[in-house]
């Protein structure tokens, strides 16, 4: 809306971590792509979870 102020952005200032970049990247690929690399992650943060 015209005359509404925008929410101000929180969290660090400086550089974008690579982590960002990436995610950021990943949302510029296809849906398909997007679904690859998501199931990527969670097999990885699965096996990461049973250590």
């Amino acid at each position: 809306m015209i005359g509404t102020p925008l929410p101000k952005r929180r969290g660090k200032r400086g550089p974008t971590s690579r982590l960002q970049q990436q995610i950021e990247a990943v949302e510029q690929l296809p849906k398909t792509k997007q679904q690859f690399v998501s199931q990527m992650l969670d097999t990885v943060l699965e096996q990461a979870g049973q250590r």
